[in-house]
């Protein structure tokens, strides 16, 4: 993700989907190679080509899914948003490149490895930023932010990004069950994979090769969901789904003007939703974006 992020935020500002300098920081010495390559006039046609032979539709399903996310994170800002909490933040580094936010509290959840590694590699810890350390398979979000100066009855945006798939079920169903008791009117941008993926890979192009790679490297995918079943999934643990937006999708809605190679990844899925005291309003905020 950061390689992809940096790549393109190596693009003319005219035509990148965003600008996150903080991406290349997180970069080991083959992917900064990688990206060297990726901004050398020729080369810089030729690398995404190649990443996307290797991992059909990864690529512009990552950089088109950063640009929804900060979508929707601005429709709410303009719509009274309090904080903010990144769940299994990783390198995500919205709370820094998003200067609308240096005004609010920002929370990042994620094992306390990863956030010691972020916190060495980023160059200063804004103030406004809070690490709080969590083991998603132990506790909650929602225990381990307890124990901070979050704000329970506070709006709220969550973003809880390339997480789902790593953990069993009950890990999962805990934090969204913690996410629908959250202060009415915040919002919630998950991401998930097709149940289909897990069951039969054959069915989506690159999957079978992809989900191998995962077990080698010992990160099997474990959840996923039928999007028919979303809301109705969302709706029992206190979630009012807004839209569920699938990879081809979001990809055609930045990406088409460039003309991407956008085969592949079509089973990952965005789904955003408000607590449900509030659903109304949210479906009129999720209007606001398109």
């Amino acid at each position: 993700m950061a390689l992809f992020r940096a790549m393109e935020s190596s693009r003319p500002q005219r035509s990148r989907l965003f600008y996150d300098p903080f991406a290349t920081l997180f970069l080991k010495p083959s992917f900064q190679l990688v990206l060297a390559l990726s901004r050398v006039p020729i080369l810089g046609k030729v690398v995404p080509l190649v990443i996307d032979t290797i991992a059909p539709g990864a690529r512009s399903s990552a950089i088109a899914r950063t640009r929804l996310i900060d979508d929707l994170l601005h429709t709410a800002l303009r719509d009274g948003l309090e904080q903010l909490v990144i769940l299994g933040a990783g390198y995500d580094c919205r709370a820094y490149r998003i200067p609308e936010l240096e005004q609010l509290r920002a929370f990042e959840v994620d094992h306390p490895d990863t956030l010691a590694e972020k916190r060495r590699v980023l160059p200063t810890s804004p103030s406004h930023v809070r690490f709080v350390s969590v083991d998603f398979n132990r506790q909650s979000a929602g225990e381990a932010l307890a124990a901070v100066d979050y704000n329970p009855a506070a709006r709220t945006f969550f973003i809880w990004e390339g997480v789902t798939n790593y953990l069993p079920a009950p890990a999962v169903d805990k934090t969204v069950r913690w996410l629908g008791t959250t202060a009415p009117g915040s919002w919630v941008a998950v991401t998930y994979v097709h149940r289909s993926v897990l069951e039969h890979p054959g069915e989506f192009y690159g999957a079978t090769r992809l989900l191998q790679t995962f077990e080698r490297l010992g990160e099997p995918w474990l959840f996923g969901l039928d999007p028919a079943e979303t809301a109705s999934y969302l709706g029992a643990r206190g979630l009012s789904l807004v839209e569920d937006i699938g990879a081809a999708e979001y990809r055609s809605r930045y990406l088409i003007d460039r003309g991407e190679r956008m085969r592949g990844y079509e089973f990952y899925r965005v789904a955003f939703a408000r607590v449900a005291a509030e659903h109304q309003e949210g479906a009129g905020a999720a209007n606001a974006y398109r």
